[in-house]
């Protein structure tokens, strides 16, 4: 009792230390992060249906072709009129990766088996010198 007593601060520290290390679990993400050639090549390979959680004028703006645009506050009503087998690899997109991530969840809970996200979003995608479309 007298080891707590003398190095509370030290036992404070190693405490907050593991659970930020622990964080991203506790946190629930859902889906691993893809780099860009990782995500090529699930698209092409595996014939990953590429869906884009960004805003509709967000995707206006400019996306990845043949993705389809869903976003966030629609996933959950659209995704199985989309993408109708749930062991269909699904990559999501958003400008950042953010997006994504909170959208994996919600696909996980509509039982989709293999959901991903792009690392970095839509910028690591334009920053590879990956092409884009525009609508």
């Amino acid at each position: 009792m007298t080891f707590i007593a003398d190095n509370w601060m030290l036992i404070s520290i190693a405490v907050t230390s593991g659970l930020l290390l622990l964080w991203p679990s506790l946190q629930g993400f859902a889906a691993p992060g893809l780099s860009v050639n990782d995500a090529v090549f699930k698209m092409n390979r595996e014939k990953a249906v590429v869906i884009d959680v960004s805003s509709s004028e967000e995707f206006a703006l400019g996306h990845i072709g043949s993705s389809h645009n869903l976003p966030t506050d629609q996933l959950e009503i659209q995704l199985p009129q989309v993408v109708k087998h749930k062991t269909t690899p699904l990559l999501l997109v958003c400008a950042t990766g953010q997006r994504a991530q909170k959208a994996a969840l919600n696909a996980k809970k509509l039982g989709y088996e293999q959901v991903f996200c792009l690392q970095g979003g839509l910028k690591a995608w334009r920053d590879a010198n990956m092409p884009t479309e525009k609508s």
